[in-house]
């Protein structure tokens, strides 16, 4: 299956929808050529290795038959679904198909949809006909974004009706299981007039001994006065490269809170549109990011102001050590007739060996008149002045280091809006400064 999608995307099968689409994203993907590190927003990560063809592509993931039995997933997915968490949905994708689905069933007397994009692609095409693959995705995406597309193996829909409140979090599991694959998978959200969601999106997976790769695509969809959580909880292990496009689009009035973790994978790419297209919008954009064992992390993002009186807040912040680096490229957009604009973007950096690297590159186009905008972005090394008060009363070297990189982290963790979520990624942090 291999070169499968290399001559041709195996639509056979697929809902009409899906094919179309697919079939669209192919030949775009065939006409784009791959960005190179000539293009300034690909300077710092090279694509030259993605090389599709060598991997096998999970395409159209089955559905399984039977929910699976708790005992048969993986040991670290278990250990999720044991915390204490109350959830208004879980579904668990391995290698993009699904091994387990639930919805509470109050969401769905209430009129929630919660399913396979397949299904849906069936049973409401005209959801999927006004929404799905419909963002307005950069052309430094285009490559990344068709050929996500062309190769999707699976996803979900979530759809919440007008007014319905989802007090707790529609939680998504995605677990890669082996090496020489590369998954794709989309989530797509769509949340009416009034409505209120929090969704998770976890990616997990053991070390590999070799390479895989990851593709995921995310729209979300407010209605007006809406309010949409989404954390993207990125802990893949060693030997798998992962490529996120996100796209929030955020009418009148309604409000969209981003939270992206990237712990895991050798090379992580996460690129973050914001939409806002109404009045009274309001958009939060957080993120935080530790590496070590020569990571890379390379963040791209975009506040696009399109219509007046939006409000959008961007604190991103990262650690690395172990010759780890990371990349913030970030641009604030405001269009014209966009006044009344109040957006900020901030990037922080923290540095705990001398083998680490961080590059950041804030920015500001701003076409209208009356805004409020600004930027800021430091990279720095651990105080040694605060190290030596903290180690003269008593703690040790990696006592202090420990509480510095939290209370450096203090700030976006203090933001996240599931206390659950916030505890697991602390303790995930902990482990990981080894200290």
């Amino acid at each position: 299956m291999a070169d499968g999608i290399m001559t041709r995307p195996d639509t056979v099968g697929d809902p009409q929808i899906l094919a179309e689409r697919r079939q669209a994203a192919w030949d775009e993907y065939r006409s784009l050529p791959m960005p190179t590190r000539k293009s300034e927003e690909w300077r710092y990560t090279d694509l030259a290795h993605l090389d599709p063809e060598a991997f096998e592509h999970i395409v159209d993931a089955v559905v399984a038959p039977e929910p699976a039995a708790t005992d048969d997933l993986p040991g670290a997915v278990r250990d999720v679904l044991a915390g204490s968490d109350s959830r208004g949905g879980t579904m668990i994708e391995i290698d993009g198909g699904v091994a387990r689905l639930e919805l509470d069933s109050a969401w769905v007397e209430a009129g929630v949809i919660f399913a396979p994009i397949a299904l849906l692609a069936e049973q409401r095409p005209e959801l999927l006909e006004r929404f799905l693959f419909s963002s307005d995705v950069a052309p430094m995406e285009r490559k990344l974004w068709a050929l996500h597309v062309a190769a999707l193996s699976g996803g979900y829909v979530l759809y919440v009706p007008e007014n319905t409140h989802i007090d707790d979090p529609v939680h998504i599991i995605r677990w890669l299981s082996r090496a020489g694959v590369m998954v794709s998978t989309h989530s797509l959200i769509i949340v009416e007039r009034g409505a209120q969601v929090t969704v998770i999106d976890e990616f997990m997976s053991e070390d590999l001994e070799g390479e895989a790769k990851s593709l995921n695509g995310v729209e979300v969809f407010g209605g007006d006065g809406a309010l949409v959580n989404y954390l993207a909880l990125q802990r893949f292990g060693a030997g798998v490269k992962h490529f996120s496009m996100q796209h929030a689009n955020t009418p009148r009035d309604c409000t969209l809170n981003s939270f992206n973790v990237s712990l895991g994978a050798d090379l992580a790419r996460c690129d973050v549109t914001s939409h806002l297209l109404g009045p009274g919008s309001d958009s939060e954009m957080l993120a935080l990011w530790f590496g070590g064992r020569g990571q890379h992390f390379d963040y791209h993002t975009l506040q696009h102001h399109a219509a007046p009186h939006a409000r959008s807040d961007l604190l991103f912040k990262g650690a690395l050590t172990d010759r780890a680096d990371s990349v913030f490229r970030g641009l604030i957009r405001v269009d014209e007739g966009a006044q009344l604009t109040d957006a900020y973007q901030t990037n922080r950096n923290l540095l705990l060996s001398p083998d680490s690297e961080a590059t950041t590159l804030p920015s500001l186009e701003i076409a209208a008149d009356d805004v409020k905008c600004s930027h800021g972005a430091t990279v720095g090394q651990v105080d040694e002045h605060q190290l030596f008060y903290l180690t003269s009363r008593g703690l040790t070297r990696a006592q202090a280091e420990r509480l510095l990189v939290f209370g450096f982290f203090g700030e976006v963790l203090a933001r996240m809006p599931v206390d659950s979520v916030r505890e697991r990624m602390t303790d995930a942090i902990e482990r990981k400064i080894g200290i």
